[in-house]
């Protein structure tokens, strides 16, 4: 695993995603290629999914986002397709201080383990852009209109 490489964006190098490792067990953010998108997230503690169902796996990291950035927990692509498990609640607000913790859901049909250890998401630090909001009367038409749901096509 390549732990401090440099990333591809317009962001200075000293730019930094600042962390804090709240226990023994926790375990680095790592970046597994040099054009990974995401750092690593390893689960702190074991923990077993059942079907259909639902854990939050905390990984005793605290993180510090830059200015103008939120975190996005994503699914480890392996883990999706090989076990059926995705990640939920994935929005990290820069002020968040807490220890970092992945809802998994298991579509699969077996019990999913996680070990100490494993890799269980991936943290994707993304910029974000708030507006201010302005509540109106009317808002621009469009050709599209209030038309949703599949209905430019499947």
């Amino acid at each position: 695993m390549l732990e401090s490489l440099p990333l591809e964006n317009s962001y200075p190098s000293n730019v930094k995603l600042k962390y804090k490792k709240l226990s023994y067990q926790a375990t680095t953010p790592t970046r597994g290629s040099l054009f990974a998108a995401g750092y690593d997230l390893y689960a702190a503690h074991e923990a077993t999914i059942p079907p259909g169902g639902r854990e939050l796996i905390k990984t005793d990291i605290q993180i510090e986002l830059p200015e103008g950035c939120y975190g996005r927990v994503a699914p480890r692509s392996g883990l999706a397709l090989k076990h059926g498990i995705d990640v939920g609640a994935g929005v990290i607000d820069r002020d968040y201080r807490g220890n970092l913790g992945v809802v998994l859901f298991n579509f699969g049909e077996q019990y999913f383990e996680i070990k100490k250890g494993d890799r269980v998401a991936q943290l994707i630090c993304e910029r974000i852009f708030c507006p201010e909001l302005m509540e109106c009367e009317s808002l621009a038409e469009t050709d599209r209109g209030s038309n949703g749901y599949g209905s430019t096509g499947v």
